[in-house]
């Protein structure tokens, strides 16, 4: 067959398979390509063809979109990814950069007992370069199946390494916590920050006989077998120049020297391109294994000493990759601008929304509220009163990765806070997390916050002659803030048509206003009778309500007008 062809495009496609466990161990060496299998399974998102640039020629992204989007130069184009939902791209600083250590750095053992360094001492076939993942949600298709998932999600992942010298057992863990390195000495070294979750993807590869011989296992974190480590799927058949029509994943390596290398890259043998079976990249349908609803927050790609799942753990690049994390929004049912009088019901709702997913499984369980006040300012970020719990209900549709609870009511007779004093009040959400998902809480000071108005305030109007006056008081006798406006009317019940208003008479700090010796006149009759009222506006009418006098009246005088 001629070797002409030098782009390949592959599709990941379903299996037949049973899946079990979550692990991949990837051997780098030299694969040869075979045109024959050229489009044979290719979902059309990305260039699994044993290159790192890409064929304007092909539909797909390539590594080098990739290294575009996270670091913006060096990568031989100006082009991002088209469409990829999570992207990785790591250059280690040199081949001894960040090596496992210590006894408890093996795929079956938590991340919490993995250590480790920065020193040389590996066979330089075990050091890798760069590693790399995208991740895609694609429209099912014949190219693309789902399983039983409503999209085709499709992972895919590659590194490079420092030398080609000899077989290079890899693997490619995805986490769904957040990983990260510390400074905590630990087992020789110095630790890792994160543990794995249920559900973590492991994906072991090994590539042999010049690369035409691919075997790839796939392996999910379980705690709950023997060994914490599940197989989903295994292939002697994996290369992804010659993979079958149902294959679900697959691997492949560049196969001949020169390669080139689309970012800065140097091997042991001082090329800046790739001698065969330096580059590898791989790809893995999450749908057909069931694992479309996994939302992977770091990755990291790993040499071995063999793909065995006990193997003595080597080099490493670990990078980040997508957020993955239940937040937490609320929502009080009353505001500050909106205020409520004593004895009016008010609820919390809290909705908490899974993103890092096509088709996240809807969090579960019970948020516990809280609520604080009166206080002048802030949020219940603290402490507060527990109010009770509310049930997170996700609805109809239960992989959107959204659910809603809503809170006791507080502000009755009936709740566990009783009718509240007048003031501002602020809620707080918690969530522990459930089986799938870590923990989250939520509060500020604009969503969660209420007002509870003071109704205590009481007007009363004084006798008109020789000036009009009114008295505005708190339930606990202080001065009320505000203005009164006096109305007049020519009836005796304050109905009808006002003759007419003064408005806007301040409250002073004795609680007083007055008409502030105005005058007006019209024509009565001597003994007819006369009457008016006072109204108060408050200052804050999110603080206090505000109160009107009874109507006072009053009989004229022999006089034919009124003083006012």
């Amino acid at each position: 067959m001629s070797h002409r062809f030098q782009e390949i495009r592959h599709k990941l496609r379903g299996t037949r398979s049973a899946l079990v466990v979550i692990g991949t161990v990837i051997g780098l060496l030299g694969l040869y390509f075979i045109p024959a299998a050229q489009a044979v399974h290719d979902t059309g998102a990305f260039e699994l063809d044993g290159n790192a640039t890409n064929n304007p020629a092909v539909a797909g992204d390539d590594w080098d979109n990739v290294c575009h989007q996270v670091i913006g130069s060096d990568c031989s184009t100006t082009n991002n990814t088209t469409g990829a939902t999570a992207v990785s791209f790591v250059t280690e600083a040199n081949p001894n950069s960040s090596i496992f250590t210590g006894g408890g750095s093996k795929d079956p053992i938590d991340i919490s007992s993995w250590a480790w360094k920065d020193a040389g001492g590996l066979p330089d076939k075990d050091n890798l370069q760069h590693g790399f993942a995208a991740r895609y949600s694609l429209t099912p298709s014949a190219t693309c199946p789902s399983g039983t998932a409503t999209t085709c999600d499709v992972l895919y992942f590659g590194s490079d390494r420092f030398d080609n010298s000899g077989d290079a057992q890899q693997g490619f863990w995805f986490f769904q916590n957040k990983i990260t390195l510390s400074s905590t000495k630990s087992g020789g070294g110095f630790a890792f920050n994160g543990v794995h979750k249920n559900g973590d993807l492991l994906i072991i590869s090994d590539f042999s006989n010049g690369g035409t011989t691919s075997t790839i296992s796939v392996y999910k974190w379980d705690s709950t077998v023997s060994g914490n480590l599940a197989l989903l799927a295994s292939s002697t058949n994996a290369n992804c120049a010659t993979a079958g029509p149902a294959d679900a994943f697959c691997g492949i390596v560049n196969s001949t020297n020169g390669t080139v290398a689309p970012w800065p890259f140097t091997d042991k043998s001082g090329n800046t391109s790739y001698l065969a079976g330096e580059l590898y990249e791989g790809g893995v349908n999450l749908s057909t294994l069931g694992l479309a609803g996994e939302c992977f927050s770091s990755v990291a790609s790993e040499t071995r000493s063999s793909t065995s799942t006990t193997a003595t753990l080597k080099d490493f690049v670990l990078g980040q990759f997508a957020l993955c994390a239940p937040t937490m929004t609320t929502q009080a049912s009353a505001t500050v601008a909106n205020p409520v009088t004593p004895g009016t019901a008010v609820h919390d709702t809290a909705t908490i929304t899974v993103t890092g997913a096509t088709n996240p499984t809807d969090p579960t369980g019970n948020v516990t509220f809280f609520l604080c006040g009166p206080i002048a300012s802030g949020a219940c970020t603290t402490g507060g009163t527990n109010i009770g719990t509310g049930t997170l209900n996700g609805g109809a549709v239960t992989n959107d990765g959204t659910a809603v609870a809503q809170s006791p009511d507080v502000n009755t007779a009936a709740s566990v806070t009783g009718v509240l004093a007048p003031g501002r009040y602020c809620f707080r959400g918690e969530w522990p997390g459930d089986t799938n998902y870590s923990g989250t809480s939520f509060s500020n000071d604009t969503d969660e916050c209420f007002a509870v108005k003071d109704t205590s305030a009481t007007t009363t109007a004084q006798n008109w002659l020789p000036n009009d006056s009114a008295h505005v008081t708190t339930g606990s006798g202080a001065a009320a803030s505000g203005s009164v406006d006096f109305t007049l009317y020519s009836t005796a019940d304050c109905t009808g048509t006002a003759i007419t208003t003064f408005a806007n008479r301040p409250v002073n700090a004795s609680g007083n206003a007055i008409t502030n010796n105005s005058t007006f006149a019209i024509a009565v009759t001597p003994g007819e009778v006369i009457s008016w009222r006072a109204t108060f506006t408050p200052t804050d009418p999110n603080a206090i309500t505000g109160s009107t006098s009874h109507c006072e009246a009053s009989t004229v005088g022999i006089n034919d007008d009124i003083g006012s």
